[in-house]
């Protein structure tokens, strides 16, 4: 990445605050700041997301809805008769009248500015009202002989609160006036064949739509601008790949002590388990240090491979640290790796907050002399007393709940340590490299042997009943159940099931044995809830999606899911994983509020047709198109300005070996290409680990 200090003098006006742009003051700024950004480039990077077309026409060809122009005389001013009433001028083409409206800002003022008889331009949305034609408040009201004025095609802005359209895309359109020819970094032959503008060519056509057909992403201009953010982001990652990879190792090879645990397991290894693992000792041998991610679905086996290669480590003497979100994650990953890594003689500790006095202190002294060589914990891994006397190998949970900066102060505890990075979310393919295009990927996709398939059914909330009838006779007959809904209370949204107002409702009919976590729960009182429920003290658990319910319990078997049709589908794979890892039969229940959509309705079919994350991973994204491609921008999926990662997953593959063939030809980016691609890095701002800056 280009520091700050090193920016391009050429790209100075673009990186001027945006309180530089005329009429940004101490009132608008930070509203300009919260829609935008800071800077200059990021009112630049703010496209309009609509377009209006505003024709001349006359009205007696007047179309009710559409936003015209009119060349008319003022024939009255009708002044409201009592307070609260709007004030009306009526106007006449020649061809008809139509009525001007203010239900506010209207006044004596406006009779003096628009006499009657005067000839105007006026323009703005026409609609009916009793039996007439009216404009309430015009977009434009000037001179007849200033029509020239209003734009026949107006792009419009997002606004916010007192910034208005107008004014943003003024601003806009200032940031356009500032942006520099830039010298071109994408290779010639590749814009020809594709047929795509150059930078400037392509942010003025951003700017100046004339249908809603030019704000498609899939325009030429809106093209060339997605994949300068595309590469720009694919060469951050390729140096940090680089980067992790020339600096040397612990070389750490496939040992006797991991083959006996794996000996010992209850069960046999999938073949991608086993595939998994070869790739990941093929890195550890390789003698550079491991930057792999290990994706799979939920009880996929992620933490057992993860265990074979902390034994590998503990064999070469060196030391192990698995690191997860929350503590009741942390708990159950202990429970799983404590007994037989000890069964081989290697000693765990697990860290969390809640350790004090002196039994942190002997957990601290276990891991600073080297006497227990794995550690599982949450945040608390990465204190300042916590010292490692050989840590070898990170392995990061869900590693897009922690910030950069923790994954980071973990494992500079030890020196050039391997990463193994583990995920539940499923992504398809097309986007893992905007995700995770500075890690090498292992892909679990298979079930281990003996996880039943869960029986998956949507019914209406007006079966709502029935539902509960039947999880009353589960629960007595000793069942445990997961009952999620969208939203904490019904202050949110009126519209939505309240987690709150349902565990009202269940503890009536079931009694005290039902649990209700969220978001707003002290983490404390959370993970006693959720710990009561893995321990089977509570029968039901009612959960917003905002916590983190993925404490093993094999005694759960029943997944409800209120207002299913407003989840991802993505995401209800998630949640219904939580059930079916036990003996019993496992069912999953997914409520619906009728009519579906046509989208709503082939979501749930999908989840009814298949348990496999990853085509659920695809399909999701085939639904959904643009917008929050599938439910994860809580995922750690990069925040882009340009690009689509869905629309312009055709690039993304393209980026990404351009990027590495450029690095690979021209490391130090000195060549011609590679001074202008550095002005595309400063521009873009990406930071090495792939994610990007807010203030430049």
């Amino acid at each position: 990445m280009i520091c700050v200090a090193m920016r391009p003098e050429i790209l100075f006006p673009l990186f001027a605050p945006a309180t530089s742009l005329k009429g940004v003051g101490p009132k608008l700024a930070p509203l300009v700041e919260r829609l935008a950004g800071p800077l200059v480039r990021d009112v630049l990077f703010l496209g309009p997301n609509r377009v209006v077309h505003r024709g001349l026409t006359t009205v007696a060809e007047a179309l009710e809805g559409e936003d015209q122009t009119f060349l008319v005389t003022v024939d009255a001013h009708l002044p409201p008769g009592r307070a609260g009433l709007p004030y009306r001028i009526r106007v006449f083409d020649g061809t008809g009248f139509i009525t001007l409206t203010w239900f506010k800002g209207g006044g004596p003022h406006l009779a003096r500015q628009h006499p009657q008889g005067a000839q105007h331009a006026v323009s703005g949305r026409v609609e009916r009202y009793m039996g007439g034609l009216q404009m309430a408040h015009p977009d434009y009201l000037v001179d007849a002989d200033r029509l020239s004025d209003i734009p026949e095609f107006e792009a419009i802005y997002p606004a916010s609160g007192d910034l208005h359209a107008r004014v943003v895309r003024r601003l806009a359109q200032e940031a356009l006036e500032r942006a520099p020819e830039l010298p071109e970094w994408q290779d010639a032959a590749w814009l020809a064949r594709e047929k795509l503008p150059g930078w400037r060519a392509a942010i003025e056509a951003f700017h100046s739509p004339r249908s809603d057909d030019d704000l498609s992403p899939h325009t030429p201009h809106r093209r060339r601008l997605a994949y300068d953010e595309l590469f720009a982001h694919q060469l951050a990652l390729a140096q940090r790949k680089a980067g992790r990879k020339a600096e040397p190792a612990a070389v750490i090879v496939a040992s006797q002590l991991s083959e006996k645990a794996e000996r010992a397991l209850p069960f046999r290894l999938t073949g991608a388990q086993i595939r998994s693992l070869s790739e990941v000792r093929g890195d550890l041998a390789f003698g550079q240090r491991m930057s792999r991610l290990l994706q799979g679905d939920v009880g996929a086996g992620k933490t057992v491979v993860a265990m074979l290669a902390m034994a590998d480590v503990a064999a070469a003497g060196l030391q192990s640290a698995l690191m997860a979100p929350t503590e009741i994650l942390a708990r159950q990953h202990f429970d799983t790796l404590a007994g037989p890594l000890s069964a081989q003689g290697i000693q765990t500790v697990l860290l969390t907050g809640r350790d004090r006095g002196a039994a942190r202190m002997e957990k601290l002294m276990a891991l600073a002399s080297g006497d227990a060589a794995v550690a599982v914990g949450t945040h608390a891994l990465f204190q300042d007393d916590v010292t490692f006397k050989a840590l070898a190998l990170t392995v990061i949970d869900e590693q897009h709940r922690f910030g950069v900066s923790e994954r980071q102060r973990l494992s500079d505890k030890g020196p050039a340590a391997h990463l193994l990075a583990m995920s539940a979310t499923p992504i398809p393919r097309t986007l893992e490299l905007t995700v995770y295009g500075a890690l090498e990927v292992s892909r679990l996709d298979e079930k281990p042997p003996g996880r039943k398939p869960v029986a998956t059914r949507a019914a209406p909330t007006t079966r709502l009943e029935e539902v509960t009838a039947r999880l009353t006779r589960a629960v007595a007959g000793g069942a445990q159940a997961f009952w999620i809904c969208p939203l904490v209370s019904d202050s949110e949204d009126s519209a939505l099931a309240a987690a709150e107002a349902r565990a009202i409702v269940l503890k009536r009919l079931l009694g005290p044995k039902v649990g209700l976590v969220h978001g707003r729960l002290p983490p404390t009182e959370k993970d006693t809830v959720m710990a009561d429920f893995a321990a089977g003290t509570l029968s039901v658990l009612v959960a917003t999606t905002v916590v983190e319910v993925g404490v093993d319990v094999p005694a759960a078997s029943i997944m409800v899911i209120e207002q299913a049709e407003r989840f991802g589908l993505a995401q209800l794979h998630q949640l219904r994983g939580r059930v079916g890892r036990g003996k019993a039969d496992s069912s999953c229940v997914l409520l619906y509020d009728a009519p579906l959509s046509a989208v709503a309705q082939a979501r749930l079919d999908i989840l009814r047709r298949t348990d496999d994350g990853f085509v659920i991973a695809e399909k999701d994204l085939e639904l959904r198109g643009g917008g929050d491609p599938l439910g994860l921008k809580q995922s750690g999926f990069p925040a882009y300005r340009l690009a689509d990662p869905v629309a312009h997953r055709d690039l993304i593959a393209v980026a990404a070996d351009d990027a590495r063939l450029v690095l690979a030809r021209d490391p130090e980016l000195k060549s011609e290409r590679g001074k202008a691609i550095q002005v595309l890095q400063a521009l873009f701002d990406w930071r090495p680990d792939g994610s990007a800056s807010a203030a430049g």
